[in-house]
């Protein structure tokens, strides 16, 4: 069967009209590139005459963060260069087949993406620097992530592609900004401001794709508001759920032992995503019947339910033993 005779025929229409709205509203959230920030900016110039000095300073901060603050940063830029699947993932939204369409979805996909791009090269080019973890390792898991594949468990339908982006980009959001306080607290003031740039990124970009599902929702809010039961009655798939170092085929939930145990992305932060675009939607005061409005009950009442999950869940990871990581030569964390 054929992509086109997969996707539901009404999400196609309601989305094609929405293309007054990207044009207008989404490509402005998208900085020129004249203007725009690039990872040159937050490293040493290696170009410079003193550029000895220049790594000299920019390393030596590094050596105060902890392993645990590496792991996390390791997976979040491991997380942002697998880009590429990504972007073609929500291609399924813009149709761009040609790869140059200047229809607004291709031209907001395409802009996304290139904004989205730096995010791993600075990370990937600021840890490089540091000296401090197994580059090769990390570079296999991002090979083996890309290898593997993105399911957002979405397809066909083109509205959930929306309801996750949206999610992701507010949990990318929450995740780098937190790894940029734990830096900073760590001693690593220009790696607390890269995060905090890199989160800026997000939350434009966050703001786009939460906006395009509400006009979604004003248009056909029976269809919008089972997709985000749909989405949301499983767990949103994350993005760097597959990756793999060639050795640990449990990486990533060891990965989010850390990250939870830290603070960085929490059970309560997923709630805390769930409620804020539940709110944004304007879900419980949709017109809707049937299945619509039993997926509208469930999500009115999702993020509470998630909380109650917070104390055990967390009590759960505090009991979990030390992992070793490849990425930082096996040290155990």
């Amino acid at each position: 069967m054929s992509i086109e005779a997969s996707v539901p025929a009404r999400q196609r229409e309601v989305l094609q009209g929405l293309t007054h709205f990207v044009r207008e509203e989404g490509l402005t959230l998208l900085t020129p590139i004249d203007k725009a920030w690039q990872p040159t900016d937050y490293l040493p110039d290696l170009e410079s005459a003193d550029w000895r000095e220049q790594l000299a300073a920019f390393r030596a901060p590094a050596e105060q963060l902890s392993d645990a603050v590496l792991v996390v940063l390791i997976a979040d830029m491991i997380t942002e260069e697998a880009l590429p699947s990504y972007s073609v993932s929500l291609n399924i939204i813009a149709e761009d087949y040609s790869g140059t369409s200047p229809e607004p979805w291709a031209r907001w996909l395409r802009g996304w993406t290139s904004e989205e791009n730096r995010h791993g090269d600075l990370l990937n080019a600021f840890l490089r620097l540091t000296g401090r973890v197994d580059m090769r390792q990390v570079e296999v898991t991002i090979h083996h992530l890309l290898n593997s594949g993105f399911d957002p468990r979405a397809y066909p339908d083109l509205y959930a592609g929306l309801v996750y982006t949206a999610f992701q980009e507010r949990a990318t959001k929450i995740s780098h900004n937190n790894v940029g306080k734990l830096a900073a607290a760590e001693g690593n003031e220009a790696l607390g401001g890269i995060c905090k740039r890199i989160a800026g990124d997000e939350a434009r970009h966050e703001s786009f794709y939460t906006r395009a599902m509400s006009e979604v929702l004003d248009q056909d809010p029976e269809g919008g508001v089972i997709t985000c039961g749909t989405m949301f009655r499983k767990m949103i798939a994350m993005p760097g759920r597959l990756m793999f170092d060639g050795k640990d085929p449990d990486l990533f939930d060891h990965f989010s032992v850390i990250a939870q145990r830290l603070g960085v992305y929490t059970v309560l932060d997923y709630a805390s995503v769930v409620r804020h675009l539940v709110q944004s939607w304007n879900i419980a005061a949709r017109a809707v019947t049937g299945k619509a409005a039993r997926a509208q009950d469930f999500l009115c009442r999702h993020a509470e339910r998630l909380e109650s999950q917070a104390e055990p869940v967390a009590a759960r990871v505090a009991a979990e033993p030390p992992v070793r990581f490849s990425w930082i030569h096996d040290r155990a964390v």
